[in-house]
């Protein structure tokens, strides 16, 4: 699933690099994100997903979480942050 702009899953992932790269507190937790296992990482998204929904979050903000949810986004995510 890529977030609902137009964007591929490359130019997503960048975006999302880019905002990490303006704001270490985003860099950090996209860090302890994408090294969760998949299951647990899918779980605490889904968590996240109820909460954001709760309160009417826009729709390219749960396609984010949602792009988080998967394997290979998080992975690549955390090869290219690195280490904190």
């Amino acid at each position: 699933m890529t977030p609902r702009s137009e964007l591929g899953q490359n130019e997503f992932v960048d975006a999302v690099l880019q905002v990490a790269g303006r704001d270490a507190s985003i860099a950090r937790v996209l860090r302890e994100i994408c090294g969760l296992d998949g299951a647990v990482r899918a779980s605490a998204l889904d968590l996240v997903g109820a909460h954001l929904r709760i309160h009417s979050a826009a729709g390219d903000v749960l396609d984010c979480v949602a792009a988080l949810k998967r394997d290979d986004v998080a992975r690549r995510i955390a090869e290219r942050l690195g280490p904190a």
